[in-house]
C-alpha cells in the first residue's frame, strides 16, 4: 500500500453521508465507478464483514491456506492488507483498493469488502466467485467499532460511548446497519450456493471445525496436520504479536490510543453495557430483528 506520509498526517475525519441508501464516506466512495465496474475472476474468493467482525482473522487464514505452504515468505515480508486488498478502499494517498487488487499476480486473488449485499460489484455474481462472509454479534460488533473508530482517522467521529451506542441502534454507521447488513447478506445466502456463511464466536469456539468446512467450501485438500499447523497461526495471541498481520505497519492508525487486534474476545460488551443501555439495547434488537432466521451468540 504505498502512502506519501506527509499528506496522510494531513487527512482529516470524514463525514457521513447518503450513498445509494447506505449511510458511507468518500473514504469508501471516492472510487466508485472503478468498484462498481470492477471485473471479478472465477477463482476470486471474496472476504465480506461488517466492520470489525474478524475480517483481518479470516483474510490471514485463507492467506495460509492458499499459500502458506508455497510463498511461505509472503507471511513474513508483505502485510495483510497488501495481500488481501480492500475493495472500496479509497482515501487520499493511498493506493485504492482496485489498483491494488488489479495488478495481483496470486491465483485465487483475495479481495476484502465491508459493502453490503445490494452494492457489490456485479461481475462478483456473474463470475460466481466465492464469497465467505463473516457475522459477529452485534453487542460485540458495537465495542469493536467504537474502540477502532478512535484510533483511526479513516472513520468518522465517534463521540462518547453513550451516543455511539445509540448511532449504532439507529444505523447511524460506516455501510449502514448492523441488522440490515448481517440480515441481508444471509437472505443472498439462501439462494446463492457460492456464499459461505460463518460465525465470529464459532471461530472462537470451534476453530479446528471452521477451518474444516472453509476448506469443503473452497475446494482445498489439506492434511490434519497442516490445518492444525494453520490453526495454530491464527490464533488471536499469535496475530496480535505478528507485524505482518497486526496493521502495526498500517500509517493510518494510532496504536497510542488502542490496538487494532485488542481483544479478540466475545463476551467483551459486558464490559462497556451498563444494565440499562443492555435492556435497551436488547430490546431493539428484537424489533430490527424479528424477521431474520439469524441467531448469534453474545457470550460461549
Amino acid at each position: 500500500m504505498s502512502v506519501v506520509p506527509e499528506k496522510a498526517k494531513s487527512l482529516t475525519r470524514p463525514e457521513l453521508f447518503d450513498f445509494h441508501g447506505v449511510l458511507m464516506t468518500h473514504n469508501f466512495t471516492n472510487n466508485w465507478e472503478k468498484v462498481e465496474n470492477f471485473q471479478a475472476r472465477p477463482d476470486d474468493v471474496v472476504i465480506a464483514t461488517y466492520p470489525k467482525a474478524g475480517t483481518t482473522w479470516v483474510s490471514y487464514l485463507l492467506d495460509l491456506l492458499y499459500f502458506g505452504k508455497t510463498s511461505p515468505e509472503r507471511q513474513t515480508s508483505i502485510p495483510i492488507y497488501e495481500r488481501v486488498p480492500f475493495l472500496e478502499f479509497a482515501v487520499a494517498s493511498f493506493e485504492t483498493g482496485t489498483e491494488q487488487a488489479d495488478k495481483m499476480s496470486t491465483s485465487p486473488r483475495l479481495i476484502k469488502t465491508h459493502l453490503p449485499v445490494q452494492l457489490m460489484p456485479k461481475s462478483f455474481w456473474e463470475q460466481n466467485s466465492r464469497i465467505i462472509y463473516v457475522g459477529r454479534n452485534a453487542k460485540d460488533s458495537a465495542v469493536s467499532l467504537f474502540h477502532f473508530n478512535h484510533m483511526t482517522y479513516i472513520q468518522p467521529e465517534t463521540g462518547d460511548w453513550i451516543s455511539y451506542v445509540q448511532n449504532f441502534m439507529d444505523g447511524k454507521m460506516v455501510y449502514g446497519p448492523w441488522y440490515d447488513h448481517v440480515s441481508d447478506w444471509w437472505e443472498k445466502k439462501q439462494t446463492h450456493s457460492k456464499i459461505h456463511y460463518m460465525f465470529y464466536e464459532d471461530l472462537i469456539e470451534y476453530t479446528g471445525r471452521e477451518i474444516d468446512e472453509l476448506c469443503s467450501f473452497l475446494g482445498l485438500s489439506h492434511s490434519a496436520e497442516e490445518k492444525e499447523q494453520i490453526r495454530a497461526k491464527v490464533q488471536f495471541d499469535q496475530m496480535k504479536n505478528n507485524k505482518m498481520a497486526n496493521y502495526s505497519t498500517h500509517i493510518a492508525m494510532d496504536f497510542k490510543v488502542s490496538a487494532f487486534m485488542r481483544k479478540g474476545k466475545v463476551g467483551d460488551w459486558k464490559n462497556h453495557f451498563t444494565v440499562a443501555q443492555n435492556e435497551q439495547f436488547d430490546e431493539d434488537y428484537k424489533k430490527k430483528m424479528k424477521n431474520s432466521s439469524l441467531q448469534f451468540r453474545t457470550e460461549i
